[in-house]
C-alpha cells in the first residue's frame, strides 16, 4: 500500500476512533439500565490488557510470525533491561489516572464540550515540550495557543438554561467536576506524552514494545485503583459487572487509541492530524445534538469551537510541534 493511502487511511481511522470513543463512552455512562453500571476502573484495566495483546501480535508479525523471535525480543527488551522498563512506570501511572479521569469527564460533560475542551492538551504538551525537551515554538504556534485558550474559555462560558434553581445548581456542579477532570487529564496527557517521547528518542526500542511495557505497568496501577476505590463493589458484583456489548465497544476503542496515534505519527503530518481532530469535533457536536440530545449549541459555543479548530491548524503550520507518540 502506498504511503499516501496509508496516510489517509490512518487519519480516517483516527477520526473514527476519536469520535466513536467519545460518543460511545458518553452514551454508556448516561444510559439508564437495570442492574449495576460497569466500573470505569475495570474498563481501564481491560483496555490495557487488550492493548498488550494487540501489541504482542504486532511484534509477532514484525518478526516473521516466529514464536522464538517474539520470546527473544520480549525477554531481551523487557526482562533483561529492568531499569529501562522501570522508566515507563511514571508515564504509565499518569496515563492510568488520565484514562480514569476521561470516564469522570464524560459522565459529567456532553461529548461536544468535552471534545473541544480536551484540545487544551495541545497547550500542555507544548509547554512541557519547551521545558523538558528545550523545544522552541514559532510565532504561529504561540499565537495558536492564545487562540486555543480563548476558544476553550468561550466553550465553557455559562449559558442561560431553563430549569429550577436546584436543577441548575446540580448541572453547574456536574459541569465543574467534568471540566476539572478534563483539565487534569490535559495536564497529565501533556506531561506523560512528552516524557514518553523523550524515552523513545533516547532508545531504539520498537514503539510496540514500549506500549507493552506501558500496558504492564498500566494494568498494575489500574488493578490497584480497582481494589482501592471499587473493591467493595467488585466483591459484591464482580469485576465485570454491568458489561455489555456497548461496554466492550468502549474498551476496544480505548485500546485502539494509542495504536492509531502511533500510526498517524508515522504516516501523517500535523496539518492532516489537525484536520482529523477538527472533523472529529464537528462530528461529535452534530451527533451529540441530533442523536444523544444532551447538548444545546449556542452562538458562543460555535465561536469557541471555531477558534479551537483554527488554533489546531495554526499550531501545525510552522515548524514541528511536539507530537504525542503515546496513547489517546
Amino acid at each position: 500500500m502506498s504511503s499516501s493511502r496509508l496516510k489517509y487511511l490512518s487519519l480516517g481511522v483516527l477520526v473514527f476512533q476519536t469520535t466513536s470513543l467519545v460518543l460511545t463512552m458518553r452514551y454508556s455512562r448516561t444510559l439508564q439500565e437495570d442492574g449495576p453500571r460497569y466500573l470505569a476502573s475495570s474498563a481501564v484495566v481491560t483496555a490495557e490488557l487488550l492493548k498488550i495483546l494487540t501489541c504482542v501480535m504486532l511484534v509477532f508479525r514484525d518478526h516473521s510470525c516466529s514464536v522464538r523471535a517474539l520470546n527473544s525480543v520480549l525477554t531481551q527488551e523487557i526482562v533483561n533491561k529492568p531499569m529501562e522498563t522501570l522508566k515507563l512506570a511514571i508515564p504509565s501511572g499518569i496515563y492510568t489516572l488520565q484514562n480514569n479521569l476521561l470516564y469522570v469527564a464524560l459522565s459529567n460533560l456532553d461529548a461536544a464540550t468535552y471534545q473541544v475542551t480536551y484540545q487544551l492538551k495541545i497547550l500542555t504538551t507544548a509547554l512541557f515540550s519547551v521545558s523538558m525537551l528545550g523545544r522552541r515554538l514559532g510565532v504561529y504556534q504561540w499565537l495558536s495557543l492564545l487562540i486555543l485558550m480563548a476558544g476553550v474559555a468561550l466553550v465553557q462560558w455559562p449559558s442561560e438554561s431553563p430549569g429550577t434553581p436546584e436543577q441548575e445548581h446540580l448541572s453547574a456542579g456536574s459541569q465543574f467536576v467534568g471540566v476539572v477532570a478534563v483539565l487534569v487529564a490535559c495536564c497529565s496527557s501533556g506531561f506523560a506524552g512528552v516524557y514518553f517521547e523523550k524515552i523513545l528518542k533516547e532508545t531504539k526500542q520498537s514503539v510496540w514494545v514500549r506500549n507493552i511495557q506501558l500496558g504492564l505497568f498500566g494494568m498494575v496501577f489500574g488493578l490497584m485503583g480497582v481494589f482501592v476505590y471499587d473493591g467493595e463493589r467488585v466483591r459484591e458484583f464482580g469485576m465485570f459487572q454491568g458489561y455489555n456489548r456497548l461496554t466492550w465497544t468502549v474498551v476496544a476503542l480505548q485500546a485502539l487509541g494509542g495504536l492509531v496515534i502511533a500510526a498517524v505519527i508515522k504516516y501523517a503530518d500535523n496539518i492532516l492530524k489537525g484536520f482529523a481532530t477538527s472533523l472529529s469535533i464537528i462530528l461529535s457536536t452534530l451527533i451529540s445534538y441530533f442523536w444523544l440530545q444532551d447538548f444545546e449549541p449556542t452562538s458562543v459555543f460555535f465561536l469557541g469551537a471555531v477558534l479551537v479548530i483554527v488554533a489546531t491548524f495554526l499550531y501545525g503550520y510552522e515548524g514541528k510541534p511536539a507530537p504525542n507518540p503515546s496513547r489517546a
